[in-house]
């Protein structure tokens, strides 16, 4: 999925400038990542897309393959509710935020879609979601969440009921823990990582989601509410 520049919300004139530099940095992070690990490892005749000299692709089993499906369809889902959120406020920072989330996490999606092609690889498997990681997360797939972090299909159903103010914690609050999920699988691939591309990449996720993390705390508090899910 992508999202059109032009569909990009019109900043508040009184807005702060620190504030919306805050809010926009993400996306330009994205741009440039995309140029400096995708293009490079996509279009690099005669090596891998490690952009190393070797040629051998990971094996579907491998914590490099797994990492790029899990993490594909983990952002899937953050696109989906920001896309969501997106047309239930007007709230003029949240949307924003939401258009980052947008277009960083589609973009790396693409990029890791991509890998997966090029090393011969099908981007779905039947092993279990994260089973590449050398940890037992523990995590027990629920309807529709099928990692941590990722919202359940009667959280998303909550979401497209919901429209202003509610909208907009409600999105917060699953975004928060979608990013600490997300930051979870990053780098546990980092700590396995032996694709230099795909790592700085994951790296980049790491230090891209925890900012955002804070932001969307300090978000949270200014619409006097709390971090966490309520249960539904």
């Amino acid at each position: 999925m992508t999202a059109d520049a032009s569909e990009a919300p019109a900043e508040d004139d009184g807005a702060p400038a620190a504030s919306r530099r805050r809010l926009w940095w993400p996306a330009a992070l994205a741009a440039a990542l995309a140029l400096a690990l995708g293009v490079p490892a996509l279009v690099a005749s005669g090596t891998s897309a490690s952009g190393s000299s070797s040629l051998t692709a990971p094996a579907t089993d491998s914590p490099e393959a797994g990492f790029a499906r899990d993490m594909a369809t983990h952002h899937q889902q953050a696109v989906d509710l920001s896309f969501i959120v997106r047309d239930r406020t007007a709230d003029e920072p949240v949307r924003t935020l939401a258009f980052d989330i947008i277009n960083t996490q589609a973009n790396q999606r693409g990029m890791m879609m991509g890998w997966l092609d090029q090393w011969g690889l099908s981007q779905h498997s039947p092993a279990k979601p994260m089973v590449w990681m050398a940890m037992d997360h523990g995590y027990q797939a629920h309807d529709g969440s099928l990692m941590p972090g990722m919202a359940t299909n009667t959280q998303l159903a909550k979401l497209r009921t919901l429209s202003g103010r509610d909208a907009e914690v409600f999105y917060l609050q699953l975004m928060l823990e979608h990013h600490k999920g997300g930051v979870e699988m990053a780098q546990g691939y980092v700590d396995l990582a032996k694709n230099d591309t795909e790592k700085r990449l994951a790296q980049s996720m790491v230090v891209g989601q925890t900012s955002e993390i804070q932001l969307i705390t300090d978000m949270l508090k200014e619409r006097d509410a709390a971090p966490g899910v309520p249960a539904s």
